[in-house]
C-alpha cells in the first residue's frame, strides 16, 4: 500500500486541525505585562543574544521536532567541514523507510529503489518535518543514529545548552521507534530541551548557519512528485486558513508536536535589520503556538529599540590614555573599535552605563603598557552595565554583559637600548640625569 499523502489529503487534515485549534484573536500586549500561554517561553535578541523575556525558560520538556534543529546543525556542519556535499547521495535504510511511511508524524513516504541527494532530504526534514529523512542524514553523517545522537550531545555541550538531553534525531520519543531505537538510549526516553536550549540551538544555527533560513522560509517542498506543505502558519500564505497567522518578517525556524509534548514553536523573524528568537513549549493548540508566538514578537518590537549607545571610537573622559612603560612616547590613545549596540525596553533609555576594563595582564607592576604596542591591539573591554529591575540576561554560556573591545589607537615602539639604560640609570639615581637624558634624546630620537 502506498502511504505517501497526496496534497489535497494533506490540505484536509491542516484544515481540521486548524479549525480544531483554538480561534485566533488579534492579541494587544500591554508596556509592562506579557501574558504567554505556555508552560514554558522566551525572546531572544538573534544579534547580542541579550534575552528581552522569559517565563520558566529553565524547564526541560519535550521538544518534538524541534529537535531537528541540532540535526539541522550537525548536517550543515558536516557540509561546511567536506565530509559531505548538497549533491551527496544516499539509499534508504529499512528503519528510514517504516518510519517515512507514517503520515501521522509528516511522513513523505521515502522510496527504497532510488538515491536521494542530502538536499532532498534536509529540505523534506526542514520544511515538512519528515522523520525518515532525519534519520537517514543521521545515519550518513554519522553512520547510525545511535552514533549521530552522540554527535548531537557533544555540540549541546559545546554550545552551553545547559538543561538538554538528546536521544534520537528525531524528536519523537524512543518508544515510537520500538525496536529501533538509537543505540546506547533508553527504549522509553524523550529528547528534552528547556526553552533556553531550543533558543539558544536556534541562536547558533541563524548566526553560524544562515543559510538555513533560505529553506525553513520555503512554503512548499516537491519531493517524487509529491508536494508538502511547510509547518510554519507564520509564513506569507496565500491560504486563506493560514493567513491569520502571518507574521511579517518570519522566515522560520522549526514546529513540533507530540502528545508529551504539546504544541511547540521556534519561531524568528527579521524586520529594519533586527532579528529576534522565540520559543514556546506546551501550547494547548496547533493554531495557539503561533497565537503565542506573535505576541512575544509583537512585545520584542513594539517595547524594545535597538540602539546605538555608543559609537565606535567611543572614549571615557579621563580614561582615554594609558601609560606606556620602555616606549618611544609615555602614553597612547585608547578607544572602542566598534559601536555598543544593544536592545532598550521603552522607558530604560536611562538605565544603562559603561565602564573600562583594561587587562591587567598586559599591564607591569606600576599599571602601565609595555611597548612595543600594536595599532588597533585590543587592551580591555568597555562593558555595559544595567540598572533597571528586569534583566533576564545573555543566552549565551557565560554571558553576563554585553562589551565592546578597547584598542590603541596608534603604534608606539619600544625605546632603544641606550634610552632605556639611561631611563634605568635615571630611575636609581633620581632626578640627576634628568636633564643629560633630556639633552641626549635629541642626539638619537
Amino acid at each position: 500500500m502506498n502511504r505517501k499523502i497526496t496534497t489535497s489529503v494533506y490540505t484536509i487534515l491542516i484544515g481540521a486541525l486548524l479549525f480544531a485549534s483554538i480561534g485566533f484573536k488579534p492579541i494587544a500586549v500591554e508596556a509592562n505585562s506579557l501574558d504567554v500561554s505556555a508552560e514554558s517561553a522566551i525572546l531572544v535578541d538573534g544579534e547580542t543574544g541579550k534575552i528581552l523575556f522569559a517565563k520558566n525558560a529553565d524547564v526541560k520538556l519535550p521538544p518534538a521536532s524541534m529537535t531537528k534543529m541540532m540535526t539541522e546543525y550537525l548536517v550543515l556542519e558536516a557540509i561546511e567541514k567536506g565530509q559531505i556535499s548538497w549533491d551527496t547521495e544516499t539509499g534508504i535504510s529499512d528503519y528510514a523507510y517504516r518510519i517515512s511511511g507514517d503520515v501521522s508524524s509528516s511522513g513523505i513516504g521515502l522510496r527504497q529503489d532510488k538515491q536521494y541527494t542530502v538536499r532532498d532530504l534536509y529540505e523534506a526534514m526542514a520544511i515538512n518535518s519528515d522523520n525518515g529523512t532525519s534519520i537517514v542524514l543521521a545515519e550518513l553523517v554519522a553512520g547510525s543514529e545511535g552514533e549521530f545522537v552522540k554527535l548531537m550531545n557533544k555540540k549541546g555541550e559545546e554550545m552551553g545548552l545547559g538543561e538538554f538531553e538528546f536521544v534520537n534525531s528525531t524528536g519523537l520519543s524512543n518508544s515510537d521507534l520500538g525496536e529501533n531505537h538509537p543505540e546506547g538510549t533508553d527504549p522509553n526516553a524523550n529528547n528534552l530541551l528547556s526553552a533556553r536550549a531550543a533558543a539558544l540551538l536556534a541562536y547558533h544555527l541563524v548566526n553560524d548557519y544562515p543559510e538555513a533560513l533560505d529553506i525553513s522560509s520555503q512554503l512548499t517542498d516537491e519531493l517524487d512528485g509529491h508536494t508538502s506543505q511547510n509547518w510554519n502558519w507564520m509564513l506569507p500564505w496565500d491560504n486563506a486558513n493560514f493567513a491569520q497567522f502571518f507574521y511579517e518578517g518570519v522566515d522560520g525556524l522549526k514546529t513540533g508536536h507530540t502528545d508529551e509534548a504539546g504544541y511547540t514553536f521556534t519561531g524568528t523573524a527579521e524586520r529594519d535589520g533586527r532579528r529576534l528568537i522565540s520559543v514556546v513549549m506546551r501550547t494547548d493548540s496547533i493554531g495557539a503556538r503561533f497565537e503565542q508566538t506573535k505576541k512575544l514578537m509583537d512585545y520584542g518590537y513594539n517595547q524594545f529599540s535597538q540602539t546605538e549607545l555608543y559609537p565606535a571610537g567611543h572614549q571615557i573622559k579621563d580614561q582615554s590614555t594609558l601609560n606606556v612603560a620602555k616606549g618611544k612616547e609615555d602614553t597612547v590613545e585608547v578607544e572602542t573599535n566598534e559601536a555598543l549596540v544593544t536592545s532598550i525596553k521603552n522607558g530604560e533609555e536611562d538605565a544603562y552605563d559603561v565602564q573600562y576594563n583594561i587587562n591587567e595582564k598586559l599591564l607591569d607592576e606600576d599599571g602601565n603598557l609595555v611597548a612595543p604596542i600594536k595599532k588597533g591591539q585590543v587592551v580591555g573591554t568597555m562593558e555595559l552595565t544595567y540598572n533597571g529591575e528586569n534583566d533576564y540576561g545573555f543566552i549565551t554560556e557565560g554571558k553576563q554583559v554585553q562589551s565592546v573591545d578597547i584598542v590603541t589607537t596608534s603604534a608606539v615602539e619600544k625605546s632603544n637600548w641606550f634610552m632605556l639604560t639611561l631611563g634605568a640609570i635615571g630611575d636609581f639615581f633620581g632626578d640627576i640625569f634628568s636633564t643629560v637624558k633630556d639633552t641626549v634624546t635629541g642626539w638619537f630620537s
